[in-house]
């Protein structure tokens, strides 16, 4: 393939921001089939990157957070020289900018960030309220100067594998199949004001369990301490695997899942783009930025008047947006994912 016709695109931090990138590779595909999408991302999200079957190949770039790692970057952007003739920079910092600026690249396409000039020869003002998810910008960055966006989009389409789904499940599990399937996914790792207090998912949990679910907890080894919290509460039928799989592992499981709760956070992404019902929990941050993308989703959010803050912690001390938001009103979502 000519390397004018490659696309070079620097991914995303997050895990839920890589899932919704899959929509500009989609973009891009349909436009031009034949296209080859590479992506530089951290080393984490090569799992992920596995299961977008429109990315040809990631290089990883394991810089840590907050760092410029100006000789990693140059380093990686020397090795690719050659290789595409335009690059997409999604991350709006100056250091996303640097390896398509040391690999050369012809066109170097993103948004007006933090000192960006020069590292970028394409750059595209941002519109806020014309582009207001996340899911828009990455598009629109895929877009010709002055194309409007799509008046539909693709949801995002993760792959799984049934079988590795079933072999990591009968880890814990005698039976994997042959029960409803609830998936927990209590952690945010932005920070607390995005969390829906452990004690409510143990209440849900119990409650869902009386009533024939198998539940189960599904988090990183940072939330391995919150699940078993939950557990805990919700009794010995509750599963706690948060930190107990790897990020193959946790999406092949809710792949099985019936339906899945959770926070705002990268987790509810997957399960959205792995075609499962999700129920999704808001509280600091906002549903009409990045909502989940999939073709059964359901988003709770009391929209109170401070909220959306966008804060790791409340401000206010009470995290009202969030201890609002009963139990009672998340079971009222799943009476419509009853028990086979």
């Amino acid at each position: 393939m000519p390397a004018s016709e490659a696309v070079l695109v620097i991914g995303p931090s997050w895990v839920g921001d890589m899932v919704m990138a899959q929509v500009l590779f989609m973009h891009l595909k349909r436009h031009l089939p034949e296209r080859a999408i590479d992506v530089v991302a951290p080393g984490w999200s090569q799992p992920l990157l596995n299961r977008i079957p429109e990315v040809r190949d990631a290089f990883s770039l394991d810089v840590g957070h907050g760092q410029l790692g100006l000789a990693a970057r140059w380093r990686l952007g020397r090795s690719l020289r050659g290789r595409y003739g335009q690059a997409i920079v999604l991350p709006n910092s100056v250091k996303a900018a640097l390896v398509p600026f040391h690999a050369r690249i012809a066109q170097r396409t993103g948004f007006l960030g933090e000192w960006r000039w020069g590292l970028l020869n394409d750059i595209r003002p941002l519109d806020k309220q014309a582009l207001p998810r996340t899911v828009d910008r990455f598009v629109a960055l895929g877009l010709a100067r002055g194309e409007s966006l799509p008046a539909t989009l693709p949801i995002p389409l993760l792959t799984a594998s049934r079988s590795g789904a079933l072999a990591t499940a009968g880890r814990w599990m005698a039976d994997p199949g042959d029960l409803p399937q609830l998936a927990l996914c209590p952690g945010a790792e932005y920070g607390p004001a995005k969390r829906w207090p452990p004690e409510r998912f143990a209440e849900l949990a119990a409650v869902l369990i009386a009533r024939g679910w198998r539940v189960v907890v599904c988090g990183s080894a940072k939330e391995r301490a919150l699940g078993e919290q939950i557990a805990a509460a919700a009794g010995p039928a509750c599963l706690n695997l948060a930190g107990q799989t790897t990020l193959d592992e946790v999406v092949d499981l809710l792949s099985l899942a019936t339906c899945v709760v959770s926070n705002d956070s990268g987790l509810m992404h997957v399960a959205a783009a792995l075609g499962r019902p999700v129920i999704a929990l808001f509280g600091s941050s906002d549903p009409h930025h990045t909502p989940p993308l999939g073709v059964d989703t359901r988003v709770i959010s009391l929209g109170l008047p401070c909220a959306p803050c966008f804060r790791r912690v409340c401000p206010e001390k009470h995290l009202d947006c969030l201890t609002g938001i009963t139990v009672e009103r998340v079971l009222a979502q799943l009476d419509g994912y009853p028990p086979a």
